[in-house]
């Protein structure tokens, strides 16, 4: 009889533990790249790597047609695979390099870009990675094209590549046109 009870106490928290993780599958994942904002949150203050300054991320923005907003670290290995693209961008002079230094030494980043060369207008900090959250961010790298109406008109998650590349200038060219 005591084994019965048990069983029968066994099923019924079974189905109870079951049906509860089948409800959680129905909620939507909010952070799916295709459910992100279409506009960069450029309210943002950030501290220069270079300097210490304050600089809102509107300023940078609105200085240029278009924008590629990096985020990166020294000790990010895909950051590193994607570095040569970011210099071949910058070559193109039409482009607005901004890059988010995330949960970094400034001297690791110093040493990084001095190593590799500095493709970036602007290098910020982002010593605890709430600013990379806030604009929409989930790793890194992680980098957005995004134009002078701050419309993001690609996010790119993982490092560039060569794809990648060709995608940014062909977008480029169509907004221009």
């Amino acid at each position: 009889m005591i084994k019965n009870l048990k069983f029968i106490i066994f099923i019924i928290l079974s189905f109870f533990i079951f049906f509860i993780f089948l409800k959680g599958l129905d909620k939507p994942n909010n952070y799916l790249p295709e459910k992100t904002l279409n506009k960069i949150e450029t309210s943002l203050v950030f501290k220069s790597l270079n300097n210490q300054e304050e600089i809102l991320l509107e300023e940078l923005i609105n200085n240029s047609n278009f924008s590629i907003i990096n985020i990166w670290a020294s000790w990010c290995v895909p950051c590193r695979e994607e570095h040569a693209y970011l210099l071949r961008l910058k070559n193109l002079n039409k482009i607005n390099i901004i890059g988010v230094n995330y949960k970094d030494k400034r001297s690791n980043a110093l040493k990084f870009l001095s190593d590799l060369k500095n493709p970036y207008s602007k290098v910020l900090i982002d010593k605890d990675g709430t600013k990379s959250i806030e604009l929409g961010a989930i790793g890194i790298p992680e980098t957005y094209l995004v134009n002078k109406n701050k419309v993001i008109l690609k996010k790119y998650i993982g490092p560039l590549d060569n794809l990648k590349f060709r995608e940014i200038i062909e977008l480029i060219k169509n907004e221009t046109n």
